[in-house]
């Protein structure tokens, strides 16, 4: 058995031959594509924001010291009408799916409200739990 400083010790030990993949993983530029132009809309809707709530305002400083950070991975012309388009059709379908969830978890939690026993959750015990008896 090689001792820990001595050089064989020290080289990496190959896998098996076929334990390892050909190739590594490498990232999925159709997501990185689709993140730069969500980027960019996003971008153009944060340059709407600041003539709203004024350059000198905390929140409007906030938004010109961030902006330059964002959009130079947005170049201007980056986002296309149609790419605009595209991505706010996307985020108004997701929020038609998420709509009916949402109103039920908010009904569940307003009507967890009106039950629930003053300090802490029914029961009496921390998550709900009965009480244990005593005997």
């Amino acid at each position: 058995m090689p001792e820990p400083t001595s050089p064989a010790a020290a080289a990496p030990k190959e896998a098996p031959f076929g334990a390892s993949p050909a190739t590594g993983p490498t990232p999925n530029q159709g997501y990185e594509a689709q993140a730069l132009q969500q980027l960019g809309v996003v971008v153009k809707q944060m340059e709407k924001m600041v003539p709203l709530v004024g350059a000198n305002s905390e929140l409007g400083m906030e938004i010109l010291k961030i902006l330059p950070k964002l959009a130079k991975f947005s170049p201007p012309g980056a986002v296309t009408p149609a790419g605009e388009r595209n991505t706010l059709e996307a985020a108004m379908l997701q929020n038609q799916r998420q709509g009916p969830m949402l109103q039920q978890l908010r009904q569940q939690m307003a009507a967890g409200q009106q039950g629930a026993a003053p300090g802490g959750a029914p029961g009496g015990m921390p998550g709900g739990a009965p009480q244990p008896r005593t005997m």
